[in-house]
């Protein structure tokens, strides 16, 4: 069964599909892990060489994974079910494979002089940007794609890249008949990049695998061999206007505003007044998603001490409820997913934003009372949310005295 590449489009006549995941858990006790049978269709799907896919899984779901490309073999430690593997890959599909702009598959990864990850849309031909701090963006740039479309190399030289690093034939090449060649598929190991996993290394020789590999895809008509001339991406990008301020504007504009704050991070914080101005400039502080964001780029390793920094702040631009939901699950994806050994702080981060009135009682009680898989996988959401235990109850047991002392009085 196929779906649609991004699931939030319904549109019945949707063009970009992709097999839906299939998976089966193999061995028990601690050997037990998750076999990934079709992700090679999907990579296929998406343009994207399949170790992307699987590391993304890996990262996300904060498993070892083990890669075979010349077996055909993928798997994933632990028990994760297919439901599971398909909202995590939708992750993927948003950071690493639609255009930020028009929301559109049709994309190939490049790597910039200054070491940017970007991806090049062959429907608007606009470029945007990829997030550098997933740990993905890390392992691409040391095992980058062979569709280099931005680079100057010539074409002998594209061909030699390929085989020595293999991830897949670009869209266009597909389109216009090209294909890699064989020679060198085993290529010499000199300049094959390094990898940090234990179960990568031998991973860049399977990626030179499947580089031979790619060479034996029949693209179908129905599937990604699109015309790809000059006058046919035109007429592709002007149909797309219409619909593009429609299709996730304010995520769009919420997404270039946490890229501004980052940006400037580097050189030095901005004041809250800059970002205050800077989120009016986006129009974006009727968003409750901004809090959200705010949790996920203003902060650092001295969360603790920060959030008093910007308390007045915070609490001026959270002026409902809603606003304190995004910002404490923007904390838990901070937490859980970027910044894994700051987690034993979250009774401090939670005692600030208390004492500081940004996030009322009620809503750190709700956080820490339940899981949800919003914004990041439930185990982690979990392992985010326990740490508030001690807090949370302090916080039920304070109440609880209250309302006795109360009582006595009467």
């Amino acid at each position: 069964m196929s779906v649609n590449i991004c699931r939030d489009n319904n549109d019945p006549f949707y063009r970009y599909k992709m097999p839906l995941i299939q998976a089966k858990v193999e061995g028990r006790g601690n050997g037990i892990k998750t076999a990934v049978l079709n992700v090679a269709d999907i990579g296929r799907s998406l343009n994207r060489p399949t170790p992307y896919i699987v590391k993304y899984f890996g990262f996300e779901l904060g498993a070892q994974t083990s890669i075979s490309v010349d077996k055909d073999r993928y798997l994933v430690n632990g028990v994760h079910e297919p439901a599971k593997l398909q909202d995590v890959l939708d992750g993927f599909i948003n950071r690493f494979v639609l255009c930020g702009y028009c929301k559109n598959p049709e994309t190939v990864i490049i790597v910039t002089k200054d070491g940017d990850l970007v991806r090049d849309c062959k429907a608007c031909g606009r470029r945007t940007p990829m997030d550098l701090r997933h740990k993905l963006s890390s392992f691409i740039l040391k095992n980058p794609p062979d569709s280099m479309n931005g680079s100057k190399k010539t074409k002998k030289a594209a061909t030699a890249s390929a085989n020595i690093r293999g991830g897949g034939v670009s869209i266009s090449d597909i389109a216009q008949g090209k294909s890699q060649t064989s020679n060198g598929a085993n290529g010499s190991s000199d300049g094959i990049p390094q990898v940090e996993d234990d179960d990568d290394d031998e991973l860049a020789r399977q990626i030179n695998a499947a580089a031979s590999t790619l060479q034996k895809i029949e693209m179908k008509d129905d599937e990604w061999a699109v015309d790809m001339s000059e006058e046919a991406i035109r007429q592709r990008a002007k149909e797309l206007q219409a619909n593009i301020d429609a299709a996730n504007g304010e995520m769009t504009k919420l997404e270039e505003f946490g890229e501004w704050i980052l940006k400037e991070k580097e050189i030095e914080m901005p004041t809250d007044v800059e970002i205050y101005k800077k989120a009016a400039d986006f129009d974006i502080l009727k968003d409750p998603k901004i809090a959200c964001v705010l949790a996920q780029s203003m902060f650092d390793k001295d969360i603790v001490e920060e959030i008093s920094e910007h308390s007045a702040f915070l609490a001026k631009v959270f002026v409902s409820a809603e606003y304190e939901k995004e910002f404490l699950g923007g904390l838990e994806r901070f937490l859980g997913i970027e910044h894994t050994a700051l987690i034993p702080s979250l009774p401090k981060i939670l005692v600030q934003l208390y004492n500081n009135d940004v996030i009322s009682e009620e809503e750190i009680i709700t956080f820490g009372s339940k899981c949800s898989k919003k914004y990041v996988p439930k185990d982690i959401s979990k392992k985010v949310r326990r740490a508030a235990k001690s807090f949370i109850d302090w916080l039920k047991n304070a109440e609880s005295d209250e309302e006795d002392e109360s009582d006595d009085d009467e």
